[in-house]
């Protein structure tokens, strides 16, 4: 009767399997964190996130020193220049010494773009780089949501595994316990007893094993999120949620659009366009205004040399359009276009892979939902088939091999059942990427 107490009370936890926790002094998160609260961490702290925010600051960065080329750009020249010995010239057959000892000049100068390629491209560009830059960080935010939550699982069904095994510990050493004390009264041989260390030292053992595995589940699950691998985790998980989220419409299709890998593809085949706009702008002329403010000063005393300025300035409009350049820009107009459609076969490409990744997901999820429900009720017979032999033994109807046998059933069961749970929430995972349910 006090096996079976444990027994009911073990699978009553593991029915109402309310929270698994690894608990260590920590000071990043406090409380017991649910699986959002992991990835939201994750979201916030995880280097790779981090990298790709510092990117798209660069990218902003650089889009504004490329539209800076719109303004005014104006420039500011000093120097003063003594010489030793004056330039000659030849006037009407005799050399003439020119100009003076000392000189000295401002130069002030100002461009204004009116009509350039590099600028222009950077101006109907700038949107879609942007747009490039946070679709990275968007498609590294789904790859650690994916990451962390199968890090997550994988943690939480090792854990799982141990409370099992403990349960099966617990009934193991009673079952040695009377298998004892039958043989020091007569009633049975050694053998069973010696059956009960065995199979207790093997439970131990596994047990051992996994909780090796967990300390390094835990620390890859900390890496996924970019939590510090020196401080305390605690996980929180109410197994009537495992249930519930162990369930995903089967009956939903690819939306290509919504998977950020085509949207990336999208992207840049506009900005595949604008490059090919931006050769075909070549045959056009590059247009500038510009004007210049100059002060001249010259004086063949050093000491009074600002005495005098003969300034002069200018303004004027420039335009220049390369001629012949020996068919480059034809062949960098073709190159673009070649460029822009093979982005359409890319688009093809993955497109295709998506279906294939879809189609694969969904097997293996729909192939993990039935092992999980025909599992759940081998739980159920285990349990039975368990109690009923039980029973027997005591009344010496059977013998205990068939006690251990029984009891190693329940203990696969149990185990079967945890994992085939668990691969159905990390395969539903894989549907909801593979959907593009996951978006940020």
């Amino acid at each position: 009767m006090k096996r079976c107490y444990y027994l009911i009370i073990f699978l009553v936890y593991i029915v109402s399997f309310p929270l698994v926790s690894f608990s260590q002094s920590r000071d990043s998160i406090t409380g017991k964190t649910t699986l959002p609260e992991c990835v939201s961490y994750a979201l916030q702290h995880q280097p790779l996130l981090q990298q790709a925010l510092i990117d798209e600051a660069i990218t902003e960065s650089a889009i504004k020193s490329r539209l800076s080329e719109w303004y005014p750009q104006v420039y500011a020249d000093y120097a003063v220049q003594h010489n030793f010995e004056l330039p000659t010239t030849v006037f009407q057959g005799n050399p003439v010494k020119i100009g003076v000892n000392n000189t000295s000049y401002t130069y002030f100068s100002a461009t204004q773009n009116i009509f350039n390629r590099d600028v222009l491209l950077a101006s109907r560009s700038a949107k879609d780089v942007r747009i490039r830059a946070k679709q990275n960080t968007s498609a590294n935010k789904i790859d650690i949501t994916v990451n962390v939550s199968k890090a997550f699982y994988d943690v939480l069904l090792t854990m799982v595994q141990i409370q099992i095994l403990d349960a099966d510990i617990i009934l193991l050493e009673e079952s040695y316990k009377n298998a004892l004390n039958q043989y020091n009264g007569g009633i049975v041989d050694k053998i069973d007893y010696k059956r009960a260390i065995i199979s207790l030292n093997n439970a131990n053992a596994v047990r051992k094993a996994s909780t090796e595995q967990l300390k390094a589940k835990y620390s890859y699950l900390k890496q996924q999120m970019g939590y510090p691998d020196s401080l305390g985790l605690v996980l929180q998980y109410d197994s009537v949620q495992f249930e519930r989220d162990a369930i995903i419409d089967t009956t939903l299709g690819v939306t290509y659009e919504n998977r950020i890998e085509i949207q990336q593809l999208q992207t840049q085949q506009r900005l595949q366009q604008s490059n090919l706009k931006y050769y075909k702008w070549a045959y056009y002329p590059e247009i500038s205004a510009f004007g210049n403010y100059n002060l001249n000063f010259q004086n063949n005393e050093f000491s009074k040399l600002y005495s005098h300025n003969y300034p002069n300035s200018f303004a004027g409009l420039k335009l220049s359009l390369p001629i012949f350049q020996g068919g480059k820009r034809i062949q960098d107009v073709r190159q673009a276009d070649l460029e822009l459609k093979r982005v359409d076969f890319d688009i093809q490409n993955v497109k295709n892979s998506i279906n294939a990744e879809y189609q694969q997901a969904i097997a293996s999820y729909k192939s993990y939902y039935n092992n999980y429900a025909i599992l759940r009720e081998n739980v159920l017979l285990a349990k039975e088939v368990y109690n009923t032999i039980q029973l027997q033994y005591k009344s010496g109807i059977k013998s205990y091999l068939e006690v251990v046998t029984a009891q190693t059933d329940l203990l696969e069961s149990q185990v079967n059942y945890t994992n085939a749970l668990f691969e159905v929430l990390k395969s539903k995972t894989d549907v909801q990427r593979a959907l593009g349910l996951i978006q940020y």
